[in-house]
């Protein structure tokens, strides 16, 4: 009983120093105290730049994908080394390219104006929603999990993909665990509650957040692409039943012991705290006190700030009002979201000049993909740009992606909601559908991944993965660009 204490003492006191750990603050306090020469301002050239510089960031997505397949051992243990080693790689290229300071320059804007918010969120959610407990006897039925999987869908664009799957994969992996075939089960998890689900609102998904900072009115995905998600979404619900009907048919039959022990949700305060989180979401999009700090040439807003404080300061209160047995009992650990602070950490330094060659346009490397997205007319291609944002979204990180395709449509929101409604569109429902296309089209597929093998759930590969969402996915792309439904994605 003494050694159990212990343990949990133990572990309490981690869980309270982690909170205390975060260096952001720290760090821009530092930064914003160097002195800041011309060079801050300056940027990469991405017109100069050929193919080669995108190998670190390759490597990187390779790594990730062949690592925990061909030597799961090394991987599990010098994740983050390897991703440093390529972030190192592609640093290395742009000292040689444009020179030491620009180079910092494009890091420190990299870390604080993209990965920093980006963490945080994902930190804030994942802390909250992890002492949110559900307990009682669910069992894991085909009817049980397609409602499982559409209650998270529909409160995917209320709290976030990320909130939504925090909550609710836990509870689904006690259920399914005793099944022989469960991980289908994960894998529309996935697809429908951390990605298709989060179309409907800025708070669904970060691009559509990012949209939401450009000017994109709150409500116009919900007004625009409420149709298409739900044909997305019935379809994929429909199909997921098929399967675990028929998966449940093969599965043994388990022995009543008894009766049912009732539902229950324990941790209410934490329901509090993710409103709290929408909140500051909020907050920080609507309040513009007008006040930066030029940290390298990177201008942080103190909205920023106030947000990042914010969300952090929130899940220190979850960590300290939440009684350590709701963590233990939802098997909840740091790794999870260790794994994905790091390895997105290398995704976001090793893009640094994919991002610029495809800023270039049609003077970059890319400029094939600038000219494919629009006609000789002028005119923007729907159906390329709902294909081409959705690609590279399942291989890039999918809100700088919306970005991009954003900024190549004119990125002007009021001609996008409106003259070119079908473009935004395009670009809205390829960069979120698709994000669930791989693991790491969405930071929420890496970490409920993570979380169901930490449980015992065998999940494929990155690439078994790829194959299976793509054999579902795939056909319910094609079909979306063939509806006559408003709006209608033009082929040119």
């Amino acid at each position: 009983m003494h050694s159990v204490r212990s343990k949990r003492q133990g572990a309490s006191l981690e869980n309270k120093r982690l909170v205390t750990r975060i260096p952001a603050v720290s760090l821009v306090a530092i930064l914003t105290l160097l002195p800041q020469p011309a060079w801050a301002a300056a940027g990469l050239d991405g017109a100069a730049m050929r193919w080669p510089y995108a190998l670190p960031f390759a490597g990187l997505l390779l790594s990730i994908a062949l690592g925990p397949l061909l030597f799961p051992k090394v991987w599990h243990h010098h994740y983050g080394k390897i991703a440093a080693a390529w972030s190192l790689a592609a640093l290395v290229s742009l000292v040689i390219f444009a020179g030491s300071a620009v180079t910092l320059a494009v890091l420190v804007h990299a870390l604080l104006a993209e990965y920093l918010g980006f963490i945080v969120l994902l930190f804030a959610l994942y802390v909250v929603a992890g002492g949110i407990l559900i307990t009682g006897d669910i069992k894991a039925t085909p009817a049980i999990n397609a409602g499982i999987l559409a209650l998270g869908t529909l409160g995917a664009s209320i709290v976030g993909t990320t909130g939504a799957a925090m909550i609710l994969i836990r509870p689904l992996i006690r259920a399914n665990r005793p099944r022989r075939y469960n991980a289908h089960v994960i894998i529309f998890f996935i697809i429908l509650v951390a990605n298709v689900g989060g179309a409907l609102s800025p708070l669904g998904d970060p691009p559509l957040f990012v949209g939401f900072l450009h000017g994109v009115d709150f409500f116009w995905t919900t007004r625009s692409i409420w149709l298409q998600t739900a044909i997305v979404a019935g379809l994929l619900l429909a199909i997921f039943t098929a399967i675990d009907f028929w998966r449940f048919r093969s599965e043994p039959r388990l022995s009543d012991a008894g009766p049912a022990d009732p539902v229950r949700i324990r941790g209410l305060v934490n329901l509090v705290l993710i409103a709290a989180i929408v909140a500051s979401l909020l907050a920080s999009a609507m309040w513009k006190p007008a006040v930066a700090f030029d940290i390298l040439g990177t201008k942080l807003g103190l909205e920023d700030i106030a947000r990042n404080v914010a969300l952090l300061s929130i899940a220190a209160l979850s960590v300290w009002l939440t009684p350590d047995e709701h963590r233990e009992a939802n098997g909840f650990t740091w790794e999870p979201i260790r794994e994905v602070a790091k390895l997105f950490a290398g995704i976001f330094v090793a893009i640094i000049p994919v991002i610029a060659m495809l800023n270039a346009g049609h003077h970059g490397a890319f400029a094939w993909l600038l000219s494919a997205v629009t006609a000789p007319d002028g005119a923007p291609r729907e159906v390329a740009y709902f294909w081409f944002t959705g690609l590279m979204s399942a291989f890039l990180d999918n809100a700088p992606t919306y970005l991009l395709f954003f900024q190549l449509a004119g990125g002007d929101p009021q001609t996008l909601m409106h003259e070119l409604s079908g473009t935004l569109a395009s670009i809205s429902m390829g960069a979120v559908y698709m994000g669930a296309l791989t693991y790491i089209g969405n930071a929420p597929n890496f970490m409920v991944s993570s979380i169901a093998s930490e449980n015992g759930i065998e999940m494929p590969s990155f690439f078994g993965y790829l194959l299976r969402a793509g054999a579902v996915l795939i056909p319910l792309f094609m079909l979306l660009t063939l509806l006559p439904v408003a709006p209608i994605l033009r082929w040119h």
